[in-house]
């Protein structure tokens, strides 16, 4: 089987929101992003649709892998996004949103541009100014360029500047200022 780790990111950013929110009845939720535990494993396997293998994303030491919930609600992820900070960036190797959270019947809406606010105040708090690089598909380049602010640096490779990141913490964790 392909490795898909190194295939770029593929996540549509649907909206910015400032917690997530339920497309059904509109209502926002406050979110808390947490890492992932191996108690977390049986519930996020590809027979429950998830696309990636996060139990074999998890035995690379460098990476740290973090779960998005609704807050008083940790048992149920909404997102995960795979983080390894470098000496000067936070790379961002995936991002994933919950199988309830993809697609046209989707529950939740803002839970990619959750897991990017994160990385990007990950990075701020390493001391690397919101830097966040990805690898994205090609098709989704002006997409994340849009949605993120991106700056497309050339071939697949994206970063989010200091500019582009604050503007993305200060949306999603503006009770942290």
């Amino acid at each position: 089987m392909a490795d898909k780790t190194n295939s770029g990111i593929e996540i549509n950013i649907d909206e910015l929101t400032n917690s997530v929110r339920n497309v059904i009845s509109g209502d926002s939720f406050p979110t808390d992003v947490l890492r992932l535990a191996n108690t977390d494993l049986k519930t996020i396997t590809k027979k429950r649709g998830w696309q990636f293998d996060w139990k074999a994303e998890l035995k690379h030491p460098e990476r740290d892998i973090y779960k998005l919930t609704i807050v008083n609600n940790n048992n149920i992820i909404q997102g995960l996004v795979s983080l390894e900070v470098k000496a000067d960036h936070v790379y961002m190797h995936l991002v994933e949103s919950a199988p309830f959270n993809k697609g046209a019947n989707k529950l939740y809406s803002g839970v990619p541009g959750n897991l990017v606010a994160f990385a990007c105040k990950l990075s701020f708090q390493r001391g690397h100014a919101g830097n966040v690089a990805f690898i994205s598909k090609t098709h989704l380049i002006e997409h994340y360029v849009e949605s993120l602010g991106a700056v497309h640096f050339g071939g697949r490779i994206m970063i989010i500047d200091t500019k582009a990141a604050t503007k993305l913490v200060n949306r999603y964790f503006s009770n942290l200022n």
